[in-house]
């Protein structure tokens, strides 16, 4: 199977750690893709008419997307409910942690685009600002369900993982540990996984 992706997206890591989880990195090739919001990487809008990453292209052909997806595909080739469990409520718990991993890296993507590709004078502040209060929430409801992620299925420490590490690789100015100390220690132990070292994002 064919997994286009970058080195700096989270979406991408958490579809190379859920492979890793299920054994399945070996059926992996990576293919690196060079896309954002203004500009298309060729070979991938070739195969993704949204242009977006991560993208799975299996081996008969069939293309998949986004991570959600693709991390649903890759339970399903180990047996199914091994990392959204496959029994409720746990699986729709599970699921709803995802949307709030995801919710975050959203809205910091979003932040991200703002600074990064928009010129300086049509920067928008209170978009910025905007975005900023939807991270701090879904910071807050994490740090309200530590227990669930500690100790609840698989799928949970790997979305928040990711979350909480693009957080770090772009805006060490948030300082989200000092107001979330129980993230702020199940990330630090969650990150001395070797998985976690070799998927770290890292500048292009």
């Amino acid at each position: 199977m064919k997994l286009f992706l970058t080195q700096t997206s989270p979406y991408a890591r958490k579809v190379r750690l859920a492979a890793e989880q299920l054994g399945l990195t070996g059926g992996l090739e990576l293919i690196g893709a060079t896309t954002t919001p203004i500009a298309d990487d060729t070979a991938l809008v070739a195969i993704n008419p949204l242009g977006k990453i991560p993208a799975l292209v299996l081996d008969d052909g069939v293309l998949l997307f986004d991570s959600p997806v693709i991390v649903e595909y890759l339970d399903h080739l180990s047996g199914g409910g091994l990392l959204p469990p496959a029994s409720d409520p746990e699986r729709w718990q599970t699921l709803r942690l995802q949307a709030v991993a995801d919710g975050i890296l959203d809205a910091a993507l979003l932040m991200r685009y703002e600074v990064a590709l928009r010129p300086d004078r049509f920067l928008w502040r209170e978009w910025l600002d905007g975005q900023g209060r939807k991270v701090q929430r879904a910071l807050a409801t994490l740090e309200a369900d530590i227990l669930r992620l500690k100790e609840g299925a698989a799928l949970n420490g790997i979305v928040v993982a990711c979350a909480l590490g693009y957080l770090d690789f772009r805006f060490e100015e948030l300082d989200w540990r000092t107001r979330c100390p129980g993230l702020a220690k199940f990330f630090d132990d969650y990150s001395a996984r070797p998985e976690m070292v070799w998927t770290a994002p890292r500048a292009e």
